[in-house]
């Protein structure tokens, strides 16, 4: 049995080395342009109590942080598959952790945010976040993951003061679908147990939980979050996300069932009232003791707009945020451990972990529309298989045909050739799902885009190879001098 214990002392001691960040952004480098975005606040006086920088080059980074030295600056990490029970086998894995330590320490952030998602698994690879398998063994996998990402943290990543940067999972979004033998509470509690990381709660991505499970047919909203909340680690809460809600561009009506619309995760929309009014509720519970800070999500939204929710955030709930901050500090007490455990558990075993690469290969099999809905975490989604259609028949080929770069917009010579043979683009859909793969480089859905449309090309109309492949190539040239030297605007706001 885990030393629950010691792995809460152990939270509590990494805890106390992050000081309160306050009502701040969680932003991208170039969408929108960063300096622009800070440019326009300050021009309506104001200034973000911290910046999360999403994932870029480290160059972008850097330069970042040399330009803002007065901005706080936190990290939301990409690319670590922490669900998966193979991810510390990749070939890839030590790179990316090592690329991921780097970015740490030139923001010199003091967390890691990491969604508990992915975007490939089973050798197949998916545009946005896919939610976790939420069963027992999985807990067990994402929790010896998130030690292994840990120690690689507090070797690499250690301060001159001797403190290192906290993991910290975030509760990831539901899109159309959820698949688990546990609730999803229960699923964190038992990562919490095991392993002294933090959580960020996303009060949109609560939303979709209870727009996509049972809870939306049974309850109030205001009551499922209340149940939730009280079952739900929140004491582990370090971070809270609030982003926008839409219906995706794929689905045909804006209402789905129970009156309820289709919104999802999307962080370019406006933020709906509702997502205020849960934030309100999540805020004033008891067990939110250990907040440290609070960030609209924002990346790919208009300025104009950010500026506007973001004046309106702060006028909102910048004194309540910084009230509970407060009052969770009131209550922490020195904690001192006699060794520095990561996790409670031992390894998940071999025979385990191939358990559930199976589970996870019938995952991606049954949501991209090629084996049908069966094993136990997929009863309830069996019962009520209308979101996982939608999710298979429109979301996953939208995703696999425009999201990430456009095929039409990309590669328009051989576009048009294909069509002038009668080759449709939806037939790069089953194509891309017709086989597990191999990874080849660490995961980015524009180069493996490119990769496969060449590869489906090829097979498809062998007489158009050299027009694919001069587009192919000017698309990797023209990606590589984009992300080489980072953004030419970040070079000239830093000379200004």
């Amino acid at each position: 049995m885990p030393d629950l214990d010691f792995v809460q002392q152990d939270f509590q001691r990494r805890l106390m080395e992050i000081p309160p960040q306050g009502t701040g952004l969680s932003v991208d480098v170039y969408s929108p342009d960063l300096f622009e975005l800070v440019n326009k606040l300050r021009e309506r006086g104001l200034k973000p109590d911290y910046l999360e920088v999403f994932k870029a080059t480290t160059t972008a980074l850097t330069t970042v942080r040399q330009t803002m030295p007065d901005i706080p600056l936190a990290y939301h990490g990409e690319g670590l598959w922490i669900t998966q029970p193979d991810v510390q086998t990749s070939p890839f894995f030590q790179q990316d952790v090592g690329e991921m330590v780097t970015q740490l320490n030139s923001l010199q952030s003091l967390w890691l945010n990491h969604e508990c998602a992915m975007k490939q698994m089973a050798g197949y690879s998916f545009g946005t976040y896919v939610p976790p398998l939420y069963t027992p063994l999985s807990a067990e996998v994402v929790a010896d993951n998130i030690a292994t990402v840990q120690q690689a943290m507090d070797r690499q990543g250690r301060r001159a003061n001797g403190t290192a940067p906290l993991f910290l999972l975030e509760m990831p979004p539901l899109t159309y679908f959820s698949a688990g033998t546990i609730p999803i509470p229960h699923f964190f509690r038992l990562i919490t147990e095991l392993v002294p990381c933090g959580l960020v709660l996303d009060i949109g991505h609560l939303w979709t939980v209870y727009r996509y499970t049972a809870a939306c047919r049974r309850t109030s909203l205001e009551r499922f979050v209340g149940e939730f909340l009280d079952e739900f680690p929140l004491e582990r809460v370090v971070e809270i996300h609030i982003a926008g809600l839409s219906c995706h561009e794929s689905v045909g009506g804006p209402q789905g069932g129970g009156g309820l619309p289709e919104w999802i995760d999307a962080h370019a929309a406006p933020i709906p009232s509702i997502l205020y009014t849960m934030l309100e509720q999540v805020l004033a519970h008891p067990n939110l003791c250990s907040l440290r800070a609070v960030a609209l999500e924002v990346d790919t939204k208009p300025i104009e707009m950010i500026v506007e929710e973001y004046a309106e955030a702060v006028r909102r709930f910048a004194i309540l945020v910084q009230q509970t901050m407060a009052k969770g500090a009131a209550i922490e007490q020195p904690v001192k451990l006699t060794s520095r455990p990561i996790s409670a558990q031992e390894p998940v075993c071999q025979s385990d972990r191939q358990r559930l690469r199976d589970d996870y290969a019938r995952y991606a099999q049954i949501i991209s529309g090629q084996g049908p809905i069966v094993g136990p975490e997929w009863q309830e989604t069996a019962a009520e298989a209308t979101g996982l259609a939608q999710y298979c028949t429109s979301y996953v080929p939208h995703e696999i045909l425009h999201w990430g770069g456009d095929l039409g917009e990309m590669f328009p010579q051989t576009c048009r050739a294909l069509a002038e043979q009668g080759i449709c683009l939806t037939a790069f859909v089953p194509f891309w799902f017709r086989s597990p793969r191999p990874l080849t480089q660490s995961y980015d859905f524009f180069l493996l885009k490119i990769e496969r449309f060449l590869e489906f090309v090829t097979e498809c109309a062998p007489d158009a190879l050299v027009c694919v492949q001069e587009e192919c190539d000017g698309l990797r040239l023209a990606y590589a001098q984009a992300n080489e030297v980072g953004n030419p605007m970040m070079e000239m706001e830093r000379t200004k």
